[in-house]
C-alpha cells in the first residue's frame, strides 16, 4: 500500500472517530441527538440536610409536586426520547415504578409533550415526566446536587432528603438496594 493510500485510510479513521465522539457531545439545541452519558457511578449521600423540593407541571398537564410523595421512597429521573442509555433504563424504571413504596418522577428539558407521551407509550411508563423545557427543574436540582449527565437518578428517602444520585443508566439490583436503604435510613433517623 502506498503512503498516500495509508494516509487516506488513517484520516478516514480520524474522521469517523470524531464524528463519533462528536455524536455523544451535548447538544445545544432539544432536537439534537447528542447526549452526555455517565458510568453508572453512585454517590450514596446519607439522606441528610432538608427535603428536596421540586414541582411542576406534567407533559399530560397535571401538576407535580414531589411533596406529596412523602412516605414513599421517591427517585428523580432526568431523561428525553432519543438518549439511549434512557432507552436502556426505561423498563427497569417502569418495574420498579410498579412498587407500592416508591414514586419516580421524570424530568426532562429536551422532549416536546407528543415525542416523550410516544416514549412512555413505548416503555410502559405510568409515572409523571415534569416538562422542564423552561429549565426550572433543573435548576432547582442543581442547587441540592450537580447534574452532570443525562440520564442522572436521584434517590429520596420518605422523608424527601436526598440518599443518593446515579450518574448514567442505573443498574436494577443497585438501585433496588439504593431504595431499601433510603427507605431503612429514614426510619432509622426517626428512632
Amino acid at each position: 500500500m502506498s503512503r498516500t493510500a495509508r494516509l487516506a485510510v488513517l484520516a478516514a479513521i480520524v474522521l469517523a472517530i470524531v464524528l463519533t465522539l462528536a455524536a455523544c457531545a451535548p447538544g445545544e439545541a432539544p432536537e439534537s441527538p447528542g447526549y452526555v452519558s455517565g458510568d453508572g457511578t453512585v454517590t450514596v449521600l446519607g439522606g441528610e440536610g432538608d427535603p428536596v423540593a421540586l414541582a411542576g407541571t406534567a407533559f399530560d398537564g397535571s401538576e407535580v409536586d414531589i411533596a406529596d410523595f412523602r412516605g414513599q421512597v421517591v427517585l428523580i429521573n432526568t431523561w428525553y426520547a432519543a438518549c439511549p442509555p434512557c432507552r436502556a433504563e426505561a423498563p427497569a424504571l417502569a418495574e420498579i415504578d410498579a412498587r407500592d413504596d416508591v414514586q419516580i418522577v421524570g424530568v426532562n428539558g429536551r422532549d416536546d409533550a407528543p415525542t416523550a407521551e410516544a416514549f412512555e407509550r413505548t416503555f410502559g411508563i405510568t409515572y409523571p415526566s415534569i416538562d422542564d423545557s423552561n429549565g426550572a427543574a433543573t435548576a432547582a436540582l442543581q442547587g441540592i446536587v450537580a447534574m452532570n449527565a443525562v440520564p442522572t437518578t436521584l434517590v429520596l428517602d420518605t422523608e424527601g432528603r436526598l440518599h443518593a444520585r446515579i450518574i448514567g443508566t442505573v443498574d436494577e439490583s443497585t438501585l433496588r438496594s439504593l431504595i431499601d436503604e433510603a427507605a431503612g435510613s429514614a426510619s432509622e433517623a426517626a428512632a
